[in-house]
């Protein structure tokens, strides 16, 4: 066997393997010994064919197949011993001469493969980033507090409607030219779209009789007027007249008081006693939702400074565009797919390079304790956009556990985690240029990327 690797340019290289039959033999004569003692072929008993009608009916197919596996096996080999950093996957070279697999002659086989360019990438005191410090005001406790007031809260009885209470309508739904009738029919006319029919519902009472037009009120929406009246959005067309709606019973949203019922609610019975408490509870609870927004930023911005730091790097464009066509074959428009996001998934790919160098340099690795954290965190953020705050730590145990088992979550954990991970150690190897900065003005630069 003999294997060379040449890449003049250091991006595009070009490995050959020469494999000898005394190679590959040796494993196709023992593949062949195992299917000639499981081969029924009519008029031979099982293991009793000859060895001759074996070879020449499986031979070929057999030393394709091991030929395959030992490329595969002696290629990567090779890459790991020698430190390539290959990027994607080799691909047959177009340099490839045509194949005799029925000779005991050599066989030569040609790969190109991408090299990822040599550079570096090191960061230190003397660089400078900026980390942004988002200020938690009164009016965000406010509207937090609110939402919590919001969710604790409830429908109570009420005798006369008010839109601007968020009043809710059920009554008996009567048809004037026609058959159809609804019992506890529900409205809520503050979103009808249309202002003169919203008008008739102003200041109505139990008992009273709105005569009223559905299809004008929604004039946009079928499947609304068609879920009202109970009926197929197709027989809309014929039910276009005025309804009367007699009011059996008006609800009003009523928001929870802020006592100690809310405090037990929203952060468990006891955590907080006192409205100072809950407001400052809410406050840290800001500021640790801000601190991984403002981390995410600081990530962001040390990728920029570093891309503009190592410079362009210089790619095997050719064979990595041919490697991002094989990966999307089955596309029927894989040649305007790859040279559309081209550009991007090579953006994406030298800031890969580069983190990794980062990663290695401050020789982050991640365990299963972190992925399990990342998995917890992702899991109080998604309760916490419900509402939950006070969540169990057992019950946010079971759902990382349950998180961490499906595989399409796997890489994107294990990158949070390592993302978590980097982010707090160049947080103390770089100079932090801390600013104070509003919600509204940070969210701008976050869409301004």
């Amino acid at each position: 066997m003999n294997i060379t690797f040449e890449a003049p340019d250091k991006i595009n290289g070009l490995m050959t393997i020469t494999l000898e039959s005394a190679d590959y033999q040796p494993e196709v004569d023992k593949t062949l010994k195992d299917y000639r003692k499981r081969a029924n072929i009519p008029g031979f008993r099982p293991g009793q064919a000859p060895m001759g009608m074996i070879k020449r009916q499986f031979g070929t197919s057999v030393k394709v197949d091991v030929v395959n596996k030992m490329l595969g096996e002696k290629l990567y080999d090779y890459v790991r011993e020698n430190k390539i950093q290959m990027l994607g996957e080799p691909l047959p070279s177009e340099q490839q001469e045509a194949l005799d697999f029925e000779g005991d002659q050599p066989l030569t086989f040609k790969f190109d493969i991408a090299v990822a360019p040599e550079f570096e990438a090191k960061l230190s005191g003397k660089d400078k980033i900026d980390y942004y410090n988002i200020t938690v005001d009164d009016k965000m406790i406010d509207q937090q507090v609110e939402m919590y007031q919001s969710r604790a809260g409830q429908y109570e009885k009420a005798e006369q409607f008010d839109p601007e209470q968020r009043d809710m309508l059920k009554g008996d739904l009567r048809e004037v030219d026609g058959s159809i009738e609804v019992a506890d029919a529900v409205l809520m006319p503050q979103y009808m779209k249309v202002e003169d029919q919203k008008k008739l519902f102003d200041g109505c009472k139990l008992g009273d009789i709105i005569t009223w037009n559905p299809r004008k009120a929604y004039p946009e929406s079928d499947v609304e007027v068609s879920s009202l009246l109970k009926i197929q959005k197709e027989e809309v067309k014929d039910h276009e007249g005025d309804f009367t709606f007699q009011i059996t019973e008006i609800s009003r949203f009523v928001k929870a008081e802020v006592n100690q019922a809310l405090f037990d609610q929203t952060f468990g019975e006891g955590a907080v006693k006192s409205e100072k408490e809950f407001r400052q509870k809410i406050a840290d609870q800001i500021s640790q939702q801000f601190k991984a927004d403002a981390d995410y930023k600081f990530l962001l911005d040390v990728r920029a400074h570093m891309e503009k730091k190592v410079g362009k790097l210089e790619f095997p464009e050719a064979i990595l565009k041919r490697v991002m066509k094989n990966n999307n074959k089955d596309r029927k428009d894989v040649e305007e797919f790859v040279e559309k996001n081209f550009e991007a998934s090579i953006k994406e790919l030298g800031w890969h390079l580069i983190k990794e160098q980062l990663v290695a340099a401050q020789d982050i690795k991640v365990d299963d304790n972190d992925l399990k954290q990342v998995a917890k965190e992702a899991a109080r953020a998604q309760f916490a956009q419900y509402g939950m705050s006070n969540v169990p730590e057992e019950y946010l145990d079971n759902y990382a556990q349950e998180m961490l088992k499906k595989r399409e979550n796997a890489e994107g954990l294990v990158d949070r985690a390592v993302d978590v991970k980097l982010t707090a150690a160049l947080k103390n190897v770089v100079k932090l240029n801390e600013k104070d900065t509003t919600l509204e003005d940070f969210q701008k630069m976050l869409q301004e990327k």
